[in-house]
């Protein structure tokens, strides 16, 4: 690991506290973090906040500190504004037309609204489709957070201050160079070094108080981490595509009619929630049923062959990814009983 430079007083040189605004005092190492909602939630909220205000403000200033990190968490902005403005195309319009050209308008309009939201949600929520049945059956999970801790360059002679900036990353991001370092225990907090290691080890029938479990593991643990995002980039886009198609049925016209976020008045709230469970409910139904009018085989079993497509690519991934070939083999104890000694 790089140290920061330090000036004789011990401190760091980094930027002018009043400029940095990326400072976290919650981490001063690389720590790992719990994947759960809470988490997932505070991260998703934190780059989403920094992509719109502090990481343009540092590229448009030209800012040594601004990094790849920063480039990448910033594709989110225009992922946001593009579908914002594709939901607002038919209904920012809908008031130039005739009553009837209208709602017309709106109906599709509203649809492709819940249309994108259903895209973005079911290709992201896809992924735990196989993250979760993964970490059930081999114990490795694939989407394991943790916080990076970066020291800045000192941007002004006169910064002297402890400041850092605080990326989020996922130990098995790198399928060549996974963060081992993190998913070792900590001994001053009474863990055992491999304390991590062993519970793969044990859930993959590798055995029990092996002297390296870590070096039994890494080979197993970067063959689940290929195949299992292999199998999120092909499942994911089939459930967001399937999204798109379940928004456009018609059940959900019940629900426009009523829908409101105006929780305030509880009795409308109330029933606007009823009826959207309702027309998903039917939704779904309508989209596994397909066109019964319709003279084509293809449109009668579109949304069968859509939503089944989706779930097989699902469960083959799950299957692929658990198949371990990376296992390493216990060898074989034969006594030989002519010289009195054990061949391997």
């Amino acid at each position: 690991m790089i140290l920061p430079i330090r000036n004789n007083n011990g401190n760091n040189l980094s930027f002018n506290a009043k400029k940095q605004e990326e400072q976290s005092a919650n981490y001063d190492h690389d720590t790992l973090l719990k994947n759960n909602i809470v988490t997932r939630s505070r991260i998703g909220m934190d780059k989403l906040t920094k992509a719109f205000t502090i990481y343009p403000a540092k590229g448009l200033a030209g800012n040594k500190n601004a990094n790849f990190y920063e480039f990448l968490t910033m594709g989110n902005v225009p992922y946001l504004i593009g579908s914002i403005t594709l939901m607002s195309i038919f209904n920012s319009a809908n008031k130039h037309f005739e009553h009837f050209a209208a709602s017309k308008a709106a109906k599709l309009g509203n649809k492709m609204a819940l249309g994108v939201i259903l895209y973005a949600l079911l290709k992201s929520l896809s992924k735990a489709f196989i993250t979760y049945p993964v970490k059930m059956i081999t114990g490795i999970d694939t989407e394991l957070p943790y916080a990076k801790i970066n020291y800045l360059l000192q941007e002004n002679p006169q910064d002297y201050s402890n400041l850092t900036s605080i990326e989020y990353h996922k130990v098995g991001e790198s399928v060549d160079f996974p963060r081992w370092d993190q998913l070792y225990g900590d001994p001053t907090k009474g863990e055992k070094v491999n304390w991590r290691y062993d519970k793969i080890a044990k859930k993959n029938g590798l055995g029990e108080n092996l002297n390296d479990s870590d070096q039994e593991v890494k080979p197993i643990y970067k063959e689940v981490l290929v195949k299992s995002k292999f199998a999120k980039s092909i499942s994911s886009f089939l459930w967001a595509a399937t999204g798109v198609a379940l928004a456009f049925q018609k059940p959900w016209e019940d629900y426009f009619k009523v829908a409101t976020l105006k929780f305030w008045k509880f009795n409308k709230f109330k029933h606007s929630v009823r009826i959207l469970g309702e027309s998903l409910r039917d939704s779904v139904k309508e989209l596994w049923k397909g066109d019964i009018n319709s003279h084509s085989k293809i449109a009668r079993h579109s949304g069968k062959i859509l939503a089944g497509t989706a779930l097989a690519t699902t469960i083959l991934g799950i299957i692929n990814t658990v198949h371990l070939t990376k296992k390493p083999q216990k060898p074989s104890k034969v006594l030989n009983s002519d010289k009195e000694s054990v061949v391997n």
